[in-house]
């Protein structure tokens, strides 16, 4: 008799998903999804990634909801665990003239329960590249505790690890966060800052000179998004500029995000580093195009298509 088994994730990402709620310009609140992690698996696994999310959230009706997303999206949610009195994590999208500004209710969260016996280190083991941020290591000690235990599993089985700043000072003060985000630096293969946190976190304005710091600091290949300007990579091999796709940007929140988990996806499935970064690029500038974290974050297929054009200009 044949038993079948679902396939492992490739891709375990760690960390606090959140719900939200994103302003429109007619005064509706969209709900939708967010946390930048959740973001990534999402991002990965519409591009056919196999996903798996390590976190905690609310017994609550809005844990039922990223449940239903996760679902949705073919995530394993194996690593999900459900908390039966913390809440799930909730922040607010408003826009303004100055771009996107977010509003968060996440303290005493499930996420924020975590600690090294949550950690799933047989699927950290058997998965080829962990994800985490430096959100997952903020929110609170056991959080970070659990992170550095995820990657003290990752580096001793020859899993890859990936690391996003995403610095938010409101989380943890400035030289706490540069002491903790260096020291991750120096223990991941792919390190994957936006320009305002690196600029924040090394007091440098340069790319060129971002990418040098934190290669010199020990990370396999740096990837810095620019915005509107495309991204910059670098590794041992050199640097490659990946220049913008342009787009009709609606809401810039969570385009971070969806840049790290079609890089990753892209890599994981053989892409050079230049073709990647291009294709991330490219599916970050659609994500812009539409409001919320999630919904915008397109497929394989919309992305091929995007691509197709830039080529037959």
């Amino acid at each position: 008799m044949m038993i079948e088994t679902t396939p492992k994730p490739e891709l375990i990402c760690l960390g606090e998903p959140m719900v939200e709620f994103n302003a429109q310009p007619d005064g509706r609140w969209l709900y939708g999804f967010g946390g930048d992690v959740s973001n990534v698996a999402v991002a990965a696994a519409r591009q056919g990634t196999r996903t798996g999310i390590v976190t905690r959230i609310g017994a609550d009706s809005f844990g039922d909801d990223l449940m239903g997303l996760w679902a949705e999206e073919d995530i394993d949610t194996t690593f999900v665990e459900r908390h039966a009195s913390a809440p799930t994590g909730l922040y607010f999208v408003r826009h303004g003239p100055d771009g996107h500004v977010f509003e968060y209710r996440r303290e005493g969260s499930a996420a924020s329960t975590m600690s090294p016996s949550n950690v799933p280190y047989e699927g950290i083991r058997s998965a080829r590249c962990l994800h985490y941020s430096g959100i997952s290591q903020a929110i609170s000690n056991t959080t970070l505790a659990a992170c550095d235990a995820a990657v003290d599993c990752a580096r001793k089985s020859g899993t890859l690890v990936s690391y996003d700043p995403n610095f938010r000072l409101r989380l943890w003060p400035l030289e706490r966060a540069r002491e903790i985000v260096n020291r991750s630096v120096a223990r991941c293969d792919f390190f994957l800052p936006g320009l305002d946190d690196a600029r924040q976190l090394t007091g440098l304005t340069d790319a060129e000179d971002i990418v040098s710091y934190y290669l010199d600091l020990g990370a396999g290949l740096v990837a810095v998004t620019l915005g509107p300007e495309g991204a910059l990579i670098g590794d041992a091999s050199g640097l490659v500029a990946i220049p913008p796709h342009p787009a009709k940007a609606l809401d810039a929140s969570g385009a971070g995000d969806c840049f790290d988990g079609a890089f990753l996806a892209r890599l994981l499935a053989g892409d050079p580093v230049e073709a990647a970064g291009e294709y991330a690029v490219t599916a970050a500038a659609i994500s812009v195009e539409g409001y919320g974290a999630i919904k915008p974050i397109p497929t394989t297929a919309e992305v091929r298509v995007r691509l197709c054009e830039i080529n037959s200009q």
